[in-house]
């Protein structure tokens, strides 16, 4: 899957944008039968640090196709990752926010209605093109705002549960709710866009860049299993509840995660957010074959707007690939372009 560095062609962003979506959707599907079907539990943090240790050992291999040789793998693995922790810490960045933004949405969904969680986290897909516009110096045309709304609006719809009369057992506090979804809104905005802009800021290999961005997600997943299922791994063990569906799972997560950067790169972070709205509308499909789900209208309507939006976005054409230069417009002009 090693990726030509120039002239990247239209065929190959279409097949890296069309794998991703396909497992995501496989993934979404596979994850809810091995949360709903397994008799014995697996703890989904092991799961998370497994499937980053996963993606370091693949793009390890990766790189070593890409140089040639052993020699040449080991000195730029020492030039790098080992001699360079300056850009291990810069890595670092992403796998911190991404902890904070899913902390911040555990804190959200705690003191929300799941109805209001779920129309309100959809706003980190305009967030994600926000931060396009004002971090890569990039200009979106009124039609693509258009249809980046038109998506939240169609993903919102898609996930749309009625409102169910429960009895809240803990009670919540909505400011602190509002606080917190505001926060892993920004969160996701910035972290999927700063990764975007350190992959495309430099020549340095797509996959030395994942390998110095593993390593710190394996150190900050550690500590996840360690303050939220640490006692009960001590006494079950880390691999507790593992089946060959588990792992495919995992496995499903890791290259699924590969080919996240792969788009990321050769497209941006807006079309993987279509991307993963798509992957959302198949995995639906998928669970009604599979577990019975019931089809609303609801969900017709938002997976039309959804196909509807993925249309818009892609009519105006024009190079993501590389980061604009700065001095052409301000950050008031490119907004108010669109």
């Amino acid at each position: 899957m090693s990726a030509p560095k120039e002239n990247v062609s239209l065929p190959f962003k279409l097949y890296c944008l069309t794998v991703m979506t396909l497992v995501a959707a496989t993934y979404t599907v596979a994850l809810r039968y091995t949360r709903t079907v397994e008799t014995e539990l697996y703890f989904s943090t092991t799961a998370v640090c497994i499937t980053e240790v996963i993606k370091l050992f693949l793009s390890v291999g990766i790189l070593a196709k890409e140089t040639g040789s052993l020699a040449r793998l080991i000195t730029s693995l020492k030039e790098n990752v080992f001699g360079s922790p300056k850009e291990l810490l810069k890595l670092s960045v992403p796998s911190l926010v991404y902890a904070i933004q899913n902390n911040m949405a555990f804190v959200a969904l705690s003191n929300l209605d799941a109805a209001v969680y779920q129309v309100t986290y959809q706003l980190k897909i305009p967030c994600t093109a926000l931060c396009t516009v004002l971090m890569l110096n990039r200009t979106l045309s009124k039609l693509q705002w258009f249809s980046v709304f038109m998506l939240c609006g169609g993903v919102t719809l898609v996930q749309w549960k009625p409102a169910q009369a429960t009895k809240v057992q803990v009670e919540q506090n909505p400011w602190l709710g509002f606080g917190a979804i505001a926060a892993a809104v920004l969160c996701s905005g910035f972290a999927g866009v700063y990764f975007e802009k350190v992959l495309k800021s430099s020549d340095t290999s797509l996959w030395v860049r994942n390998i110095q961005m593993y390593l710190s997600g394996i150190v900050v997943t550690l500590f996840g299993v360690y303050m939220s299922d640490g006692a009960q791994v001590l006494e079950k063990g880390f691999f507790y509840g593992y089946t060959y569906y588990v792992w495919f799972v995992i496995f499903l997560a890791s290259v699924g995660g590969l080919y996240t950067s792969v788009v990321v790169k050769y497209t941006d972070n807006i079309m993987k957010g279509f991307s993963a709205a798509a992957a959302i509308v198949l995995s639906t499909v998928a669970s009604v074959v599979l577990f019975g789900l019931q089809i609303t209208v609801t969900f017709f309507l938002g997976a039309l707007l959804v196909c509807v939006s993925i249309y818009l976005y892609g009519l105006p054409r024009q190079d993501t690939t590389k980061i604009q230069p700065a001095e052409t417009k301000s950050s008031k002009e490119r907004l108010a372009t669109v």
